[in-house]
Parts: C-alpha cells; sequence; structure tokens
C-alpha cells in the first residue's frame, strides 16, 4: 500500500530514533541508560502545564502564559486541534485564536518550552475529540484512529499542512518544541491497530526527525495497546498512592528511560446536571512529591484549563440514555481559574515546584478585575422558525423520504429542522418514538411545542394526540459530539422515526448551523417595531415562560464607561438553556436549568468602552422580565 511509510526502525534501529550528532549545537534526547532526558548533553527535567490556546482569547495568552511561567514551570503542554486550523475540507485557518505559532512564541519568551500534541485525536473534551466532523461527511463509513487508508489520506494531507509551519519551531531547528506526541491515549481506544500505530509514528518521524522526542501517553492499566516500539511510553493519572505500581507497569513495556506523568489530573471534568468536579489540594500535593523525589518529570493536566466558546464543548456516552455533554467551562479546578487567575492550589504548587527546579525572574500578574455591570434588559426579536427567521438564518432546505444527519448535510453544529405531515392516526394517545435523535429534539406539532427527546434520558418516545395536528416539526439541537471512546457520532436524527407502527417518512431538513452573527444581526434588524413590540409584550406579560413557538432571539447593549473594561461572568438563572454571542463573538451554551454553571465567563478582551451588544438565541424559557446580569463572580456550582 502506497500510503504506508517504510518502518524506519527497520533503518535506523530503536533507540536511534533519538541519536543525534554530537557536533549539533541544540538537541533534546532520551538518555536510555541512566533514565533521563537530555537538554544540550545536560541531565533535563521538566515540570509543565497544560494549556490549551484554544481555550483563550488570544489576546490574553501572554498575561496566562506569564502567570503559568511565574509559577516555576519551565514547558506549556498544548494539543493541536485539527478541526480548529482545518474546519472544512482545503480550508485551513492559522489566524485568531488558531494563531499557534503565536502562542508558541510567546511561550519561547518567557523561557518556557513546549510539549505538543498534534493527535490527530486529542480527546480533550472537544467536539469529536478534535477530528473536524467533515471527515463523515466525505467518508460515511470511515474508521478512525485504524489503518483505514482514507483516514491515513488525509492524516498526512493534515500533517503536511501542519508541520510545515511548526517545523521551525522543534528545539534541534532552534525552537521551544522538545516533545511532540504520537496519537493520544490510544491504549483506551478499542481498535488497537498495530499496523496504524507504527504508521502514525513513522509520519510524524518524517516532519519532527531528530529534532523533538517523541511520546505516547496511557493510563496504567492499558500501556500494552498504546505504546509504540522506539517511542518514549509516558503515563496519565491523578492523586493517588499507586504511584510506585504504576512506575512497575511501566517497566514492564518500557525497562528503561525517563519517568513521565504526562497528565497529572489536579481537577477534572464536568458534565451538564453533574456537580463540579473538585479535588482536594492535599491529595494533589501529596502525589506530586511523591513522583519529583523518584526523580519523574510531571505535565499537570490542566494547568490552565480556559473555556469551550462557540459550539466546541464535547460529550462523553455512558450508553444509551446516558449521553453526557460537557459543559461550556473548562475549569477543570485547576491551579489556574477560567480567567487565569492563579488560585490557592496553584501558590502551594509553586512553593513545591521551587524547591525543585530554579525560579524563574517572571513577575506573577496580577488578576485582571472582575466587574459587576449590573442588569440588561433584553428585547425580544423573534422566533428562529418563523417565516423571516428561516429565510434569514437557513442554510439550505434539503428533501429526502429518510432524514439525513448533520454530517450528510455538511452541516457542523447548531440545528437542524425536520418537517413532515403526520398520516391519519386515530389513537388517542399515540405514541411517537425517534430512538435515533442525536442529540435533543424540541418536538412541535403545528407550530406548538408538545415536547421534549432526549439523548441524555432512556425516554425515547412521546404520545401525542390526534387533536394536535399534523404538521410535525422535529427541531434537533448537536450538543457536542462524543470525545473519548468510539468517537464517530453522527448527529440529528440517525434511524427512522415512529408513529405507533408507521415509519414516518417524506422529511424536508432545513440547516440552522447559527454560525453567522451577521445573518442573526440581519434577522433582528429586519423585524420592524411593531414586531418587536408585540413579541416583547408577549414575553413581558409572561415572563420566564416556555417558548412554545420555537428558539427565540433576544438582542441590547451593555454600556461600559471609558476605564471600566474588565472580565466579567454573565448571570442566565432564570432562563432555560441557550447560546450568547457577545460583540459578535460565541461564548458558548448556558444551561442553568441543568447546571451546574450558571455563569459564562466574558473575558474583557471581548469589551469595549462604551455599547456592547448581547444577544441570545434562547432555546426553551425566557428569563425573569427579559433580564441578564453582568457580575464580577463566576458561578459554576449552581449555587
Amino acid at each position: 500500500m502506497q500510503i504506508l511509510a517504510i518502518s524506519l526502525l527497520a533503518l535506523f534501529g530503536v533507540h536511534q530514533l533519538y541519536a543525534h550528532s554530537i557536533s549539533t549545537s541544540r538537541n533534546f534526547t532520551v538518555d536510555w541508560n541512566n533514565d533521563r532526558f537530555l537538554k544540550d548533553g545536560e541531565p533535563f527535567r521538566f515540570i509543565a502545564g497544560s494549556f490549551h490556546y484554544f481555550r483563550a482569547h488570544p489576546d490574553s495568552w501572554q498575561r496566562k502564559l506569564q502567570t503559568l511561567r511565574a509559577s516555576g514551570l519551565n514547558a506549556v503542554t498544548t494539543y493541536v486541534e485539527w478541526s480548529l486550523h482545518n474546519p472544512k475540507d482545503d480550508t485551513y485557518v492559522w489566524n485568531g485564536i488558531a494563531d499557534l505559532e503565536k502562542f508558541i512564541k510567546l511561550a519561547d519568551e518567557l523561557g518556557l518550552l513546549v510539549i505538543l500534541r498534534p493527535g490527530p485525536y486529542i480527546c480533550a473534551e472537544r467536539d469529536f475529540g478534535g477530528f473536524p466532523y467533515w471527515l463523515l461527511t466525505k467518508y460515511p463509513n470511515i474508521k478512525l484512529r485504524t489503518s483505514d487508508i482514507n483516514y491515513l489520506f488525509e492524516v498526512r494531507t493534515w500533517y503536511n499542512v501542519l508541520f510545515s509551519r511548526l517545523k521551525p519551531y522543534l528545539y534541534g531547528n532552534g525552537g521551544p518544541i522538545i516533545m511532540v506526541q504520537v496519537e493520544n491515549e490510544y491504549g483506551s481506544y478499542y481498535a488497537c491497530d498495530k499496523k496504524y500505530r507504527t504508521w502514525l509514528r513513522d509520519e510524524t518521524l518524517t516532519h519532527v526527525q531528530d529534532n523533538a522526542v517523541l511520546f505516547t501517553n496511557d493510563g496504567p492499566s492499558v500501556l500494552s495497546c498504546g505504546h509504540i516500539e522506539g517511542v518514549l511510553a509516558t503515563m496519565d493519572f491523578g492523586a493517588t498512592n499507586q504511584i510506585s505500581s504504576y512506575w512497575a507497569r511501566l517497566r514492564q513495556i518500557q525497562p528503561k528511560g525517563p519517568l513521565v506523568n504526562a497528565e497529572f489530573y489536579p481537577g477534572w471534568l464536568t458534565h451538564w446536571s453533574e456537580p463540579m468536579a473538585r479535588v482536594r489540594t492535599e491529595a494533589i500535593t501529596k502525589a506530586f512529591v511523591e513522583m519529583l523525589d523518584a526523580g519523574a518529570s510531571v505535565n499537570f493536566y490542566m494547568m490552565f484549563g480556559g473555556t469551550n466558546f462557540g459550539f466546541t464543548a464535547g460529550a462523553n456516552d455512558g450508553g444509551p440514555g446516558r449521553y453526557q455533554p460537557d459543559i461550556t467551562s473548562y475549569d477543570y479546578d485547576a491551579p489556574m481559574d477560567e480567567a487565569g487567575d492563579a488560585t490557592a492550589k496553584f501558590h502551594k504548587l509553586r512553593e513545591i515546584i521551587t524547591r525543585y527546579l530554579p525560579i524563574p525572574n517572571v513577575p506573577l500578574p496580577a488578576p485582571v478585575p472582575k466587574k459587576h455591570y449590573g442588569t440588561v434588559r433584553l428585547s425580544a426579536c423573534c422566533s428562529m422558525l418563523s417565516e423571516k427567521g428561516r429565510e434569514i438564518l437557513s442554510t439550505g432546505v434539503i428533501v429526502s423520504t429518510k432524514p439525513k444527519t448533520f454530517e450528510a448535510l455538511d452541516q457542523y453544529s447548531g440545528f437542524v429542522l425536520y418537517e413532515t405531515v403526520l398520516p391519519d392516526f386515530n389513537r388517542d394517545p399515540s405514541i411517537l418514538r425517534a430512538t435515533g435523535v442525536h442529540d435533543r429534539a424540541y418536538v412541535y406539532i403545528d407550530e406548538q411545542l408538545v415536547g421534549i427527546l432526549s439523548r441524555e434520558t432512556p425516554i425515547f418516545e412521546l404520545p401525542i394526540s390526534p387533536s394536535y395536528g399534523t404538521h410535525l416539526q422535529l427541531l434537533v439541537e448537536n450538543q457536542g459530539r462524543i470525545n473519548f471512546g468510539p468517537v464517530t457520532d453522527f448527529k440529528g436524527i440517525i434511524s427512522n422515526v415512529v408513529l405507533d407502527k408507521d415509519v414516518l417518512s417524506n422529511w424536508t431538513m432545513t440547516k440552522y448551523p447559527l454560525e453567522s452573527i451577521e445573518d442573526i444581526e440581519t434577522l433582528i434588524a429586519s423585524v420592524n417595531a411593531e414586531e418587536q413590540n408585540a413579541v416583547l409584550g408577549f414575553h413581558e406579560e409572561k415572563g420566564g415562560s416556555v417558548l412554545w413557538n420555537g428558539p427565540t432571539i433576544y438582542y441590547g447593549q451593555l454600556s461600559i464607561a471609558d476605564g471600566q473594561i474588565g472580565d466579567t461572568y454573565l448571570d442566565t438563572r432564570g432562563w432555560g438553556k441557550g447560546l450568547v454571542f457577545v460583540n459578535g463573538e460565541n461564548l458558548g451554551r448556558y444551561w442553568p436549568e441543568a447546571g451546574p454553571q450558571v455563569t459564562l465567563y466574558v473575558p474583557r478582551e471581548v469589551l469595549k468602552s462604551g455599547d456592547n451588544r448581547i444577544v441570545l438565541i434562547e432555546y426553551q424559557r425566557s428569563g425573569p422580565a427579559n433580564e441578564i446580569t453582568f457580575t464580577d463572580k463566576p458561578n459554576l456550582d449552581g449555587h
């Protein structure tokens, strides 16, 4: 098969993958015989922290990286998100929040080395584990993370683009990147495809060569399927009293080499409807010191968590009726909070780090002021499903005998409206069954909400009456693609919808990707004052009520005086579920009904002096008096 590279092991031997010429001025290598790293020939140990550039506003990177460096850490670890940089087939983005080169340069300027995790699968609690959705549009039967020829072709194409930009930043070429990961926690993946692992190692090596160290990372119980011959194996685990037994497991597959915990968890992830994950500092510090005393290198996952802006949050699948979407915040109970400020956990870890590494001459930045801007009353514009809403917000209408998925419709996220005419039925109630809803369907009959079907519960049936009418609408929301395990997760309606025993057919599908704030603003501007007042009056009268006619767009202005710009938090208490834009920036999903997250972090970098445009798309229920509050305190615990 032409796509498969010849194994470089056969040419160079296992440990020679890391061999460097003695005359090389810069080199980072593994000293296998002495169980350590060598940096320019000198023994080296890293204590690093994860910070994903795509979870912070780019204008805040320098301050947050400086905070990370001031902790005493000597390296920063980041994933590279394929979907961010390659959102459409043959389309690449490298500016704004996708300016990876800027992030690497800023780290280098602060004296931070860089550990790069390019995947191509990253998990990271991101939509589809960082894969671009269009892989499923282009190849509906693709076998991800295997030696499937279509998958290998797309990875090779992506890596050629990515590494053509990153080669100058590899350590051997004068840059700060000392290590590059091959795959990500592959031992936890069911496929266990050795041919693929070997191919990806060789493909990565063609770009990295001997200019950085290649490594894998897996949990202690799944090392055998994740380890790749000739590549440094590392592990991930949190606070535990089994550290010595974990190192022993590593030695069973890799008898020599440095000990590395590439993901040491000072916190944990949180799904909607769960309590916010919290991890005690005392447990973390005890395990941390034990690893450092054993001579290990350690990377905190996360040192700074940040935010899943827009539609980027992923999900986990606990089985039928146990779909678990991730919250918008990725605070992660990390040593640096969601705003990037140092916490009590940060200061305790800093005290420990400086016992083992030289103290950097980098001042700890002061926290950015948090502002309480008060309450803003929003105007209600119109329903997303109104005639004008369809005309302006939809990006296409498709007719098909059977419902099509988001991916078949070439849509990333947002909503698809599925419509059909119900057959004559006399049974009261009849049962509408839709087991293939991915992920949440707002069910309307004759344009009135009659119920919700959700993948988060084991209930896939809805009783309906002939008196409701005959025009069936299922507005299906993508709440985030699965990011761990079998991640192939088609969205929309993926199987037949049935009324009693009749399979419903002849569907009209309207696409609402909600990616264009310009289209949303055009819709708001198109509704005349009389129409706006009528809608606003309805919601004033029934403030906080269910939106029976579909998701509704609300808008308003937050006025900020000169010199008063700071971070703030949008309190969504009293609202149902939806999406927020501030000055055109999609801040992500809110869902206070489910919790635990109630506030959305609003970085100062998206705000300005004067009027700031606020747009909400509320899916379920308007807030009392259509009001929102900008507060100076986060609420991630649902209190």
